[in-house]
């Protein structure tokens, strides 16, 4: 079992069948998924998209950097919504963000996470790397690393790996297993190539798997043969 994990969600699958916003079933579900492996002694990092609300690269007429941002503010109201609905569930949990704002999160460094974590407390960071051009799969890959995790778990809006995108093409074969370097030969989709180079640097293990069922996030925690497993 792994002993401390970030978990990556994308905002998509955090918006349900609505496929778009927040919701609140689905918010629920996914956090007493988290409160399992919580209970089990798990320390859990969250790092959660905000594509359910803006994406950056979305932006026809925004200028770049500014549309970024507007992602990176999408990603701190889903971490509010999770850091609530924690809070009910009588978890300890911070909310850090790589761009300060005071009144709602605490900004992110890597000591106040180590100490969060050690003390037993659920960690999700918001806001991304904090900085434009880069993405939420990135900020997990980052995270991740500095916070020494065994794995980082990502739930997605599919079950896993496919040699292409599953719902558009129905002949797509999913892998059981695959490496970091056919992920980039073959430009998978699964994180962006900036995140997979820098998991392949730090050996860093991926598992992806859907979040249709959000019990598959105590699935993954305990290594069981879901999703695709990447290193």
């Amino acid at each position: 079992m792994y002993k401390r994990i970030l978990l990556k969600l994308s905002g998509e699958a955090l918006a349900g069948e609505k496929k778009v916003g927040i919701d609140e079933e689905t918010i629920d579900k996914t956090c007493d998924a988290i409160k399992n492996i919580y209970d089990m002694g798990v320390q859990i990092a969250i790092v959660v998209g905000g594509g359910n609300f803006w994406r950056g690269k979305n932006g026809e007429t925004i200028e770049r950097t500014t549309s970024d941002y507007m992602g990176m503010l999408a990603t701190t109201m889903n971490g509010l919504a999770l850091q609530d609905a924690l809070k009910k569930r009588g978890i300890d949990v911070k909310l850090q963000t790589a761009i300060e704002m005071k009144k709602i999160a605490d900004p992110f460094t890597q000591r106040d996470a180590m100490k969060h974590l050690e003390k037993g407390r659920i960690l999700i960071f918001s806001c991304g790397t904090g900085s434009p051009f880069f993405s939420t799969d990135t900020a997990a890959a980052l995270r991740a690393t500095e916070i020494g995790a065994n794995a980082i778990l990502v739930a997605k809006t599919i079950d896993g790996v496919y040699t292409a995108d599953p719902k558009v093409d129905s002949n797509a074969q999913k892998f059981d297993h695959i490496t970091y370097q056919e992920i980039l030969e073959k430009d998978l989709k699964v994180m962006d190539s900036t995140a997979i180079s820098l998991c392949k640097d730090n050996n860093m293990p991926l598992v992806v798997f859907a979040m249709s069922n959000p019990e598959n996030i105590v699935k993954a925690v305990n290594e069981e043969n879901i999703g695709t497993k990447v290193d």
